[in-house]
């Protein structure tokens, strides 16, 4: 399974959000998965029913303390995770997974996008 993560403001756009996925699946293979935190989901739902892929809702508190290659101040501030994108992917793809991708940030900001693989138990 390869999951695209997102973060985003709650004011991002639908062009924003597509942005920064095209940005992340142009390093990596295109996702089998979306995912996002709980509250935002509403957000990425969309996104999610034009590609035709599921999509996972991650709990914040699963990405609490989440340590990540990349690092946002706002990202610390809210959630203890240095990106929210790549914890989210990280947790949607499971326990073991790799980032196949750091985040991609979408041009002027307001969403970011990360891939991770998971692999079968």
């Amino acid at each position: 399974m390869i999951v695209a993560g997102f973060g985003c403001r709650d004011s991002v756009s639908p062009d924003a959000l597509r942005a920064a996925l095209d940005l992340a699946i142009g390093k990596a293979q295109p996702p089998t998965a979306l995912a996002t935190l709980t509250h935002k989901a509403h957000l990425i739902a969309p996104l999610a029913e034009a590609m035709g892929l599921p999509l996972l809702s991650i709990d914040p508190s699963a990405i609490t303390g989440v340590s990540t290659p990349t690092s946002s101040a706002a990202s610390l501030a809210a959630y203890r995770t240095g990106s929210v994108a790549e914890a989210v992917a990280m947790a949607a793809a499971g326990n073991g997974s790799r980032l196949l991708t750091l985040r991609a940030i979408a041009p002027g900001g307001g969403a970011t996008c990360a891939l991770a693989q998971g692999f079968p138990a």
